[in-house]
């Protein structure tokens, strides 16, 4: 029998080609529409976008009234959790801080409750943006207070800045320490 090299290699080589023009023709790479928006120069659509990113919008204020935009119930289970120590957070507010009618506003979100029946309280302070918005960064520090003998403490303010507290009744050996931390998790990230 006699065979030829051709008959023997043209399957070989017919076989070999398609493989290499299947792959050829395989695309190993991811090519789409990018995930953004067109731009805008719109100053308060992009502040607004920018503090959304880093930011989640807490409030609105709207004739010198708070409107909440998320529930003070989550808010206090944010507080509980940013303790983490097993401080029950039971109140919550947005205080509106303002030395002079000069200065700008700033707003602070405050949360008020009981670590083993002392005292514990938060506050965070809160971007505005130009239309009102108010929103808490996971840049936002935290100001933290802890009773010690003291049934209620108050957060002291000097430029419209924290900068102590003071206890509320005023009993030898009574106090209310404040601490300061950078950043906050107040809103798991997803």
């Amino acid at each position: 029998m006699k065979y030829s090299l051709r008959s023997v290699f043209s399957p070989l080589v017919v076989s070999g080609l398609l493989t290499l023009v299947g792959l050829a023709a395989c695309e190993t790479t991811k090519r789409g529409f990018p995930e953004m928006s067109s731009p805008t120069n719109d100053p308060d659509v992009v502040t607004r976008r920018t503090l959304e990113a880093t930011s989640k919008q807490i409030a609105q204020v709207s004739d010198g009234k708070i409107q909440y935009i998320i529930p003070r119930e989550q808010l206090a289970s944010g507080f509980t959790r940013q303790f983490g120590d097993g401080t029950v957070i039971d109140k919550t507010m947005i205080r509106k801080v303002q030395e002079t009618s000069k200065d700008k506003a700033v707003y602070y979100l405050v949360g008020l409750g009981l670590h083993h029946g002392m005292f514990r309280g938060m506050a965070l302070p809160l971007q505005t943006s130009s239309d009102n918005s108010l929103y808490l960064s996971s840049a936002a520090a935290r100001y933290i207070i802890t009773g010690v003998g003291c049934t209620f403490c108050f957060f002291n303010f000097e430029k419209n800045e924290i900068v102590g507290t003071t206890c509320e009744e005023n009993t030898g050996g009574s106090r209310c320490d404040l601490r300061v931390e950078d950043h906050n998790t107040f809103f798991p990230r997803r």
